[in-house]
């Protein structure tokens, strides 16, 4: 029953010279749908995400000529998921170990000369050859440092996203090429009135309801974080709770909500 309406019969009956009534029943049909809604209230809408995203790009410009595993497919930590055509960079780290190497050679035969005594040696001829070699050791190795970067390696275990880059394309430096995820773990993440931040402390255990094909599942995770400050512009204080996925039955970037106690 709406409240006008309600009143308007209290009117007809003559009750409006009982205020008192009229203000308790005012209160009554303003009270019941709270706290209908307490419960239900408290749970908090939000999304996940997975604890990891990785778009990654080459830092150099090249062309892409492999892209290690298809769409979708897991990767491990360490494993090259593209490259870039390399060929003249490994000639390069070929012909600079070659120049180091006879460097090296140059150094421990004036060396082995002097400690022989077998010719007179200065000291300033065995300190070139061992700044030769050195400048020779540091060139080799910023050669293989300009292959690497070549590579895309995963941070992550995971699985591959998205390939953005066609093996053969162009690939400007910086630009995305691959994506990778690691959902064995996830974050719920949430915007909450302020009001509710005394109730969640980092660490705290908290019950998630998160969407999971027919039906939502539910889950405990832990805030791990709580923003340190309220948004000024909407007024919600941004948190974090972390649980675990390993079975993969959360797809991340499902929605869900969080029970405030």
């Amino acid at each position: 029953m709406k409240i006008s309406t309600t009143i308007q019969k209290i009117q007809r009956s003559g009750l409006e010279r009982w205020p008192t009534l009229t203000t308790l029943l005012l209160f009554l049909f303003t009270l019941a749908p709270i706290q209908g809604n307490t419960a239900e209230s408290n749970w908090i809408n939000g999304i996940t995400e997975p604890i990891m995203d990785v778009t990654m790009s080459f830092p150099v410009v090249g062309v892409l000529s492999t892209r290690s595993f298809e769409e979708g497919a897991s990767v491990t930590k360490g494993q090259v998921v593209a490259e870039l055509d390399k060929r003249i960079e490994e000639l390069d780290v070929e012909r600079k170990r070659h120049v180091r190497d006879l460097a090296k050679i140059e150094l421990d035969r004036i060396t082995t000369l002097a400690q022989k005594s077998a010719i007179s040696v200065s000291r300033e001829e065995i300190d070139k050859k061992q700044a030769e070699f050195e400048i020779a050791n540091v060139e080799h190795q910023l050669s293989q440092e300009n292959a690497r970067r070549r590579l895309l390696i995963s941070p992550l275990d995971g699985y591959v996203i998205q390939y953005f880059r066609q093996v053969g394309e162009s690939c400007p430096e910086h630009q995305m090429v691959v994506r990778l995820v690691d959902i064995r773990q996830c974050y719920f993440i949430a915007n909450l009135e302020s009001k509710w931040a005394s109730f969640l402390k980092t660490g705290a255990t908290v019950r998630l309801r998160l969407d999971s094909g027919n039906q939502a599942t539910e889950m405990s995770g832990t805030v791990c974080y709580v923003a340190p400050v309220v948004d000024p512009a909407s007024g919600l204080l941004r948190i974090k709770a972390i649980f675990s996925n390993l079975d993969g039955k959360i797809k991340p970037g499902v929605t869900g909500r969080i029970l405030i106690e």
